[in-house]
């Protein structure tokens, strides 16, 4: 497993909004990021800097690459931009992370 980890912004007023359409998240959603490889994903809130940190597991990178490109993702980003720092494809931004450090 190819083990990835990210920073995204959520913006402060909507903390509470944000979790809710995760705990709501749509089956189709669910399926599409288990087509595209994806296994324990996680995503945490730090409510003093509205920073989300997000980890997952996949199973290959450019199946994963390729998740972006579907229809029911860029729905998503959709849905979720009025919560979030976006670029202009509606896409998160988002920092990825260098692993420095693993213990299994």
């Amino acid at each position: 497993m190819i083990r990835k980890a990210s920073i995204m912004f959520v913006h402060r007023d909507c903390y509470d909004e944000y979790k809710r359409r995760h705990d709501e998240i749509w089956p189709e959603m669910v399926a599409e990021l288990k087509v595209h490889g994806a296994h324990n994903y996680s995503i945490f809130l730090d409510k003093e800097t509205s920073r989300l940190f997000a980890y997952l597991e996949l199973e290959d990178e450019e199946k994963w690459l390729q998740m972006s490109e579907t229809t029911i993702c860029k729905k998503w980003w959709a849905y979720m931009e009025p919560l979030m720092e976006t670029n202009a494809d509606n896409s998160p931004v988002s920092i990825n992370l260098e692993e420095v450090f693993y213990l299994e």
